[in-house]
């Protein structure tokens, strides 16, 4: 019972600790994330059987683990497991798990593994105190990454929704080539809904990505702003050159780095 609190401790301090060990585990867990990411894309170029099956299962293994571990750590472990997107999760590590007994059946929920990236706080802290050029780009960097997230969200739901367009699309690139013509509205022609269903999913993805694309320039073209809280009011960010909070005009002392 004490190993297991101490190995709890420890885990916990890697999680969530501030020192360079929980910066190093966390940024593990992203490319962690990101290699998992990534396999999903090469998998479906590939047949699958074999080897695929066995990274399939080696990889569902080991964020199973990583899922266990996060939650475990956790004062309320179920509570904090049954959140939505944890769950989002957990679904798509089974279909990983479990790919030789599902045959690619709800395979489409592997695409929620994107929804990991950039999920935690713990880690837009660490970027943000570790990279001058996060600091100064953060709200920039942030629409970038949920704009790529969503892409891959929907390049996995079009590749997997495939037979309500034509011709068929065989891979990811396909896919990926049909998001990006719905969601630039450019609409070159050779891929075409062939009935309701996939043309409501065509408009989804049109009108989502409008949404966002505004987003990411608002992001890009509005004047930057510095996290620095006020001691005062609490307001977070400021111009670089502020020297009294607009909010309630006490003295900020924002570090010359930022000005």
């Amino acid at each position: 019972m004490e190993h297991s609190h101490g190995l709890r401790a420890r885990l916990r301090l890697l999680y969530t600790g501030r020192g360079g060990a929980g910066r190093r585990f966390r940024y593990g867990l992203l490319a962690l994330d990101l290699l998992s990411v990534l396999w999903i894309v090469l998998a479906s170029f590939l047949p699958s059987r074999g080897l695929v099956v066995v990274v399939d299962v080696v990889l569902g293994a080991v964020l199973m683990a990583e899922f266990a571990a996060r939650h475990w750590i956790r004062d309320h472990p179920l509570r904090s497991a049954t959140r939505p997107l944890e769950v989002a999760d957990l679904l798509a590590i089974l279909t990983l798990l479990l790919s030789p007994l599902l045959e690619h059946v709800l395979g489409f929920l592997r695409v929620l593994r994107a929804l990991r990236l950039f999920n935690s706080a713990r880690l837009a802290a660490s970027l943000r105190e570790d990279w001058r050029l996060f600091r100064r780009n953060e709200d920039a960097m942030l629409a970038g990454a949920q704009l790529l997230v969503f892409m891959f969200v929907m390049t996995g739901t079009v590749y997997e929704a495939r037979a309500l367009f034509r011709p068929e699309i065989e891979n990811y690139g396909d896919a990926l080539y049909v998001t990006i013509t719905a969601l630039t509205t450019t609409g070159f022609g050779d891929f075409t809904p062939t009935d309701t269903a996939g043309r409501l999913l065509a408009v989804f993805i049109m009108l989502a990505g409008v949404t966002l694309f505004l987003r990411l320039a608002q992001a890009l073209f509005r004047p930057q702003k510095l996290r620095h809280p006020c001691q005062a009011c609490g307001l977070q960010r400021h111009e670089p050159d502020a020297v009294h909070c607009k909010a309630c005009g006490a003295l900020l002392n924002i570090p010359n780095e930022g000005v």
